[in-house]
């Protein structure tokens, strides 16, 4: 249950991540309400999962998680460059996520 817990705060990090540009600098209101909830989800969820993961390979996942979905937004929403060594390193943060939950403990 605590990587599905973790799994959630990564992508409530990619919420607020991207929450970011559409605030305008915190001048548009409801975006940037959006974003602080979606920053405080994101937080709670990542302590929840701590409760049972190690710390080091949480952090980490929830990051790489927050990383790859914001590339991959960005991409898709904001016209970001996708040429093939920027997802070929994309690709190398999936790898190391899915490498860090196969040598986790729980």
């Amino acid at each position: 249950m605590a990587w599905i817990i973790l799994l959630i705060a990564g992508l409530f990090e990619v919420g607020w991540a991207v929450g970011l540009k559409y605030t305008e600098g915190f001048t548009r209101l409801w975006p940037t309400l959006g974003t602080a909830a979606a920053m405080a989800l994101s937080l709670v969820l990542l302590g929840l999962a701590l409760r049972t993961l190690p710390l080091g390979t949480a952090y980490a996942v929830w990051t790489g998680v927050g990383t790859v979905g914001t590339a991959i937004l960005g991409i898709w929403l904001f016209g970001e460059s996708a040429d093939v060594l920027r997802l070929v390193c994309i690709g190398l943060i999936v790898a190391g996520i899915v490498g860090l939950k196969l040598v986790a403990p729980h």
